[in-house]
This record gives C-alpha cells, structure tokens and sequence, in this order.
C-alpha cells in the first residue's frame, strides 16, 4: 500500500544527507583503537582519523565528492582501513545515483569482511536490502548486529519494519515498541508503527503514530504521503494534497507523492492535473533500478495516467497507459478488465475478448 523508500529514515536522500552523530567520530576511533603504540603508525592513525573526520563531515553537508576523495585517500594508503570502506559506501549511497548502489553495497561489504564489529556498516547494509526488496538478506545483517549489541533501538526498528515486509506486523510493532521504549526520540519507529497498524486495519491508530512522525524535527516525505494516501482513502482531498504538497516540498525528486497527487486528482475527476503529477513523477530521461519496487512504480503511474485518459475519453491513450502497465505487472487482473472495456469502447470485440479471457484465466488462478 505504501511505498518504502530507500534510506529516508536514517539518511536524507542523497544530496543532503544526515548521518547520526554517532559516525562522525567512528571513522577516528575505528582506525586509532587499532593503531600499533609506534609514533609512525600512531601519527598515520591521527592522520586517517582526521581524513575520516572530514569526510563525514563531507557527507553530512552534502559535499559528496569531497568525501570520496577522502576516503579513496585514506585507502590508498591503508586499503584494509575498514571505516573508509563503510564512508565510502555511504558517499556513493548519497550520490543517488542507481549506478552506484552496487559499488555502495560492496563497500559496505568490504568494511564488513575487513572489520565484522563494525556495526553500522552493517545497519546501512540492511538497510540497502531491505530497499532493495531482499529483506531475508537485510534480516540477516540485523540479527547479527543485534547479537553485537542487544536492545540497539536503530536495529530493533529496522528490523521491525524488516518483519513486517515479511508478513509480520505484529512483529514489527514489538520491536518498535521496544525501539521507543529505548529511545522516545526516534521518529522512523513511529512512522514503522504506523505501517503496521494499517496491515492490521487499524487505521486511526496508524494516523495517530505518522502523526507523531510529522510533528517530529526528522520529518520525510513518506511519513506526509502516508498521511496523504490514509486522507485519500477517506475521501478527504483537499487533507491529502496538502500533504501531498508537503512531501514534494521535502523533496521533488522522490516519485511518491507526485503518484499520490494523480490519485488524489483522478479521484475528484480532475484529470489534466492527474496527468501532470504523473509526468512530475517520472521525468523524461531519469534513470531508475530494475527492482520490484520501481517496477510497481512504473506500473501504477501508467494505471493513473490510463484513468486520466479514459475520463477524457482518449481511449486509444488509456489503452496504451494500460498496457505500459500491464509489461511491468502481467498479473493485474482489474487492469485487463478495463481494457476489456475500452476495446470495446473503441469498437475492438476481439481486443476485447482477450483481455476477457485473460482476467478470467487469471481469476480461476487465483480462486
């Protein structure tokens, strides 16, 4: 129902990414606990810290390339130094770019394998599966930091969230339960509680915990296009543009809320503004990973720029729209029911028939 997005709970996207205070002085510490009591390796240790140092600093302020340079720096010197690898991978994490994520996992990774104690390598490695559809994977990786340090409330609501997406959401509002207990300030558990109450239908109590999230000081445009989709399904519009609008203005570039606003339009039977949010969603040219998630993107922009179509009556253009839709998601049996209904529409029996015969086949599949 919603849509998870990447590392918003714990990193702002990319171009002005946050990341907890803890990390901008682990790079130092990391690196000098390690150091041999020798005065040439202690001052190279002081001087990798300071590297280090800076380069969070350089990822905390959105200076990315200052950043990598960093820490490359820091590798050529010491290609083992595990804190570089892990900075690293968050610098190429925050470039967001798609061609980056797997040199960003296998930092990470690398860190991992030099220095399996590094715990938020670790973290943000879960992290990265979990947005990457692959929550056994990200499960793994935060049971096994949990056994480093039991009760860390960033691993517990992760790994709540993580539980969740494996159809347990039962879980999920355990562990972020505990997650607060440990740490009242912790938004992103409050916005996971949130999703977990809406698989359990219980809506108000999910409004309740995303409103929590809202009113905190580490708002993201999920946590408004949450918000955003629970008004649209009480019909309440002018509540879920508004914070619909607010997610876009968090940031533009996430597609989210620009597919809740088209429904939000199509719902009131405003289709040119439909359309408009669903062009805004996916500009012409921006590149997107081939994951299940941008797949169902992709799918469910073009089911709202068919529904556009069809209330204007440009069937051929909501054909096309829901067909586009169908090449992500084959198995939409409502999609194939409404093309049904637009070949006919558009004088095609047997284009109708098809997709007819297609839902059909799909229904008895299913029942």
């Amino acid at each position: 129902m919603f849509a998870q997005g990447r590392f918003y709970c714990w990193m702002r996207p990319m171009r002005n990414a946050k990341i907890p205070a803890f990390l901008l002085a682990l790079g130092m510490t990391s690196v000098m606990l390690r150091a041999q009591p020798l005065r040439a390796e202690a001052s190279r240790a002081v001087t990798q810290g300071e590297q280090l140092g800076a380069a969070a600093q350089h990822v905390q302020q959105g200076k990315i390339d200052l950043a990598i340079r960093e820490c490359k720096a820091v590798l050529a010197a010491d290609p083992r130094a595990a804190p570089a690898h892990m900075l690293l991978g968050l610098a190429y994490l925050a470039q967001g770019s798609v061609a980056m994520m797997g040199e960003a996992k296998a930092e990470l990774q690398q860190a991992l394998d030099i220095d399996p104690e590094l715990l938020w390598a670790r973290f943000y490695l879960a992290r990265l599966y979990l947005d990457q559809g692959m929550s056994e994977k990200a499960q793994g990786q935060l049971e096994l930091g949990l056994k480093q340090s039991p009760g860390l409330p960033h691993l517990l609501s992760l790994l709540g969230e993580v539980r969740r997406k494996l159809g347990d959401p039962r879980a999920s509002l355990e562990l972020n339960s505990r997650a607060l207990q440990a740490d009242a300030t912790m938004t992103p558990a409050h916005y996971f509680l949130g999703l977990a109450y809406l698989d359990l239908k219980q809506e108000q109590a999910a409004i309740d915990e995303f409103q929590k999230a809202i009113h905190s000081t580490s708002v993201t445009p999920e946590m408004y296009n949450s918000l955003a989709t629970l008004y649209l399904e009480q019909q309440k519009f002018a509540e879920a543009e508004d914070f619909c609008r607010k997610a876009i203005a968090l940031d533009r570039s996430r597609p989210n809320a620009y597919l809740t606003l088209a429904r939000v339009y199509n719902a009131q039977h405003l289709s040119d503004k439909a359309l408009e949010a669903a062009r805004a969603a996916l500009p012409e040219g921006r590149e997107f990973p081939p994951s299940e998630y941008y797949q169902g993107l992709q799918a469910d922009l073009a089911v709202e720029r068919g529904t556009a179509y069809t209330a204007r009556k440009m069937y051929a253009q909501a054909i096309r729209e829901y067909i586009r839709a169908l090449d992500f998601e084959p198995s939409r049996t409502v999609l194939h029911r409404r093309l049904a209904e637009l070949y006919l529409q558009n004088g095609d029996p047997a284009g109708a028939a098809t997709h007819t015969k297609e839902a059909e086949k799909l229904e008895k599949g299913k029942g």
